[in-house]
Formats: C-alpha cells, structure tokens, sequence
C-alpha cells in the first residue's frame, strides 16, 4: 500500500465545465483512491473503481451519481497516481470536476513527486482470459438521439464503428499497451504507440518523458456543439490541441507528431487504474475510448476465472 507523504493542493478549471476548482489530494491508510465532494454537506467519499463509474463518455470518465454527488474528468489525476504506485489517497474537490492543468498527466506527476510518497507495492490483478468489448456495444447503451448523431458525425467524417478494446493475459509481469487510432484528418491519419509499465522506475521514468505531457485534443469546429451539450466549456489554447477545420493541422503546436495517440495511453491508464490495483496483462486499444476502458473491465470482472488478485502490502 503507498501513499502521499503531505498533501498536494493544486487549482485549475475543468476542461468540460469551465468552472474553477480546487483538489486537494491527502494520504491515506485505506487502500484505494476516494474521492469526496467538499462543497456537498455530507457529501461520502466516492471510491474511484469501474464499479462507481457512473457516466463513461467518448470523452471523459465520471464517478459517482451523475444526478448527485460526482466528479468528472478524473482520467489524467488517476493515471499519475497510478503511475507514482499510489494506491491509497483521499481527493477532496470542492466541485464537479477534476481540473484540466496543462491538458495532461505532467502536473499531477510533479506535484505528487514534490509530496514525496511511502513506500509499499501495489495490488496486483492478473489477467488469465482475454476479454474485449467493441465500440458497438457502448452505442447500444446511448440514448436513441445520441446514436444516431454520432452515426451522422461517423458518416459525414467517413468513420467506422469498429473500435474495440481487449485484454488478455501476459507472460510478463507488466502492463503492455497498445493503443492505435485512426482518424480522417492528414494530422492525425493512423497513428500507434506502446508503452510497458512494471512498477519499476525505468518505465515510470519512460511515462514521464515520452508520454506524460500528451495533451488532449479535439476539432475546432466541434467546439460549438460541445459548448451547447456541456462539454469544451473550459477548452483553450493552454489545454488543448486543437485541430483546424481542415483537419491538416493544428491552432497550437503540437510536442510530438503523435503527442495524439501519447495521450490515448494516459487515458487508458487512468481508467484501468479504476480497476483498483496494477493489471498484469497485454492492453490493445484500437479506436478506444473511456466507455470501452470501463466496459472491457466489467467484463474482465464479472466472472472470477478471468483474473487472480496478488495482494501486496
């Protein structure tokens, strides 16, 4: 089990919202990460597991009640707590939604390295069957009028719903991530990238030079539409890539030529920390998203001979 040494205090807005919050992350001795609403009298703490996810968009990942006590967006923070072997925190957020940073998991991993962490091993699922769940299936689950404009935006933009995420078993004691998109615009095309995360500090070092500053992306000519639903509420040029219209270049420049497809591996990596331990196995990630990171560990779940659990202290 490790923790936080002291507390780390960050403020920001959230990417969806735009409204300002303020997170205070503290240590904790009981296992798994909590998160509680501040600013809600009474308000319990929510355990961040796939369990707990109430809303997993295309675009972000939501614990708790969505009519009540919740919080967005907590994808990138949960990634960096992963990546620093912390599994055992109490996050207090006086709003609805983890704030945005730089777009990115690079702050999070700064401020929780000034704090200092103890030292303990993480709690171990093995994955012994593969399993998968497909893009179609996350569809099926949207209301009738969602469907059918995201069927107009996958048409008019010449997409295929052939996404899928998979896990399956590995003969390695790490975590081996692939994850591909493939996107119409000249910018983006196909692009692919893996990374191997086994707890040793060579490749949490790799995480933080080479993927941990991958911001999130989107059109610009999405914007509007997000504006209007909801979400992009608190985009900007500090957080965000940003594709022009023509989708053969970006509003901000970009890190990497493929600082996109970086990005899909910390959101893959904060979702399956909502698994509530460090998954052994081979990730593959084609077209993912956060609906299909939380379907694919449902399934992994729902039945006992498709992991073991190694309990470390």
């Amino acid at each position: 089990m490790t923790t936080l040494l002291k507390t780390v205090k960050l403020t920001g807005k959230g990417i969806h919202s735009g409204l300002p919050v303020e997170i205070k992350i503290k240590p904790s001795k009981k296992r798994g990460i909590y998160f509680v609403r501040s600013d809600i009298d009474g308000a319990k703490p929510i355990l961040a597991t796939y369990d707990n996810v109430g809303e997993a968009k295309l675009r972000n990942t939501t614990i708790g009640d969505v009519n009540g006590a919740h919080v967005q967006t907590i994808e990138h923070l949960m990634a960096a707590l992963f990546i620093s072997g912390i599994d055992s925190a109490l996050v207090e957020i006086n709003g609805a939604e983890t704030p945005i940073m730089d777009g990115s998991a690079y702050v999070f991993l700064q401020e929780i390295a000034r704090a200092g962490t103890t030292r303990g091993k993480q709690k171990k699922i093995i994955v012994k069957k593969e399993v998968i769940a497909y893009t179609k299936e996350v569809r099926k689950t949207l209301p009738l009028m969602f469907r059918i404009k995201l069927w107009l935006m996958d048409k008019i933009a010449h997409r295929k719903s052939d996404g899928f995420v998979k896990l399956s078993p590995n003969d390695k004691e790490s975590l081996d991530i692939v994850a591909t998109l493939v996107y119409p615009e000249k910018i983006i095309g196909r692009q692919s990238y893996s990374y191997s995360y086994d707890g040793t500090k060579k490749s949490k070092d790799v995480f933080v030079k080479q993927i941990a500053r991958a911001r999130t992306f989107g059109k610009y000519s999405e914007w509007e539409y997000l504006k209007a639903h909801g979400m992009g509420r608190g985009a900007d040029e500090t957080n965000v890539i940003a594709l022009n219209n023509n989708g053969d270049g970006t509003l901000n420049k970009t890190i990497w030529p493929d600082e996109f497809v970086r990005h899909k591996i910390i959101d893959a990596i904060g979702d399956m920390a909502t698994s509530g331990g460090f998954i052994v196995g081979k990730l593959e990630s084609y077209k993912g998203s956060h609906a299909l990171n939380n379907i694919v560990l449902k399934k992994l779940f729902s039945d006992a001979s498709n992991y073991d659990i190694v309990e470390e202290i």
